[in-house]
C-alpha cells in the first residue's frame, strides 16, 4: 500500500504557473509509475501525466503537452507537476496516483493508490 499526499494547489490567473507536489510513503518501489489526474466539476476524472520511478519515462495528455512537466525526486519519494501557461480549463481537483507497473500508463484503472486531491483554480 502506498500513501500519497498532494500539495501546491491554489488560485492563479490565466497564464500563470503552479507546481504540485505528491509525497509518497509506504511501499514505494522502483517498479511503480506515478500519475497525475484531474477532475473538473461535472466531468470524469482524466489523465494528465505519468512518470516511471525507475527510468523517468513520461507521458502526457495532449491537452497539457508543452505546458506541464512531470518529474520525480527518488531520494525524497516525491513527484512534481510543474504547470505553466495555465488556462481556465485547467481548473480542477488534481489527484496523484500510483500504479504497479514500469510503464507510464494513462488508464485510470491501472492506478490502485490515490491521494486526497488538491484544488487548482485558474481565473480568466
Amino acid at each position: 500500500q502506498v500513501q500519497l499526499v498532494e500539495s501546491g494547489g491554489g488560485l492563479v490567473q490565466a497564464g500563470g504557473s503552479l507546481r504540485l507536489s505528491c509525497a509518497a510513503s509506504g511501499r514505494t518501489f522502483s517498479r511503480n509509475t506515478m500519475g497525475w489526474f484531474r477532475q473538473a466539476p461535472g466531468k470524469a476524472r482524466e489523465f494528465v501525466a505519468a512518470i516511471t520511478w525507475g527510468d523517468g519515462r513520461s507521458n502526457y495528455a495532449d491537452s497539457v503537452k508543452g505546458r506541464f512537466t512531470i518529474s520525480r525526486d527518488n531520494a525524497k519519494n516525491t513527484v512534481y507537476l510543474q504547470m505553466n501557461s495555465l488556462k481556465p480549463e485547467d481548473t480542477a481537483v488534481y489527484y496523484c496516483a500510483a500504479a504497479m507497473t514500469i510503464l507510464p500508463v494513462t488508464s485510470l484503472a491501472a492506478y490502485g493508490s490515490w491521494g486526497q486531491g488538491t484544488q487548482v483554480t485558474v481565473s480568466s
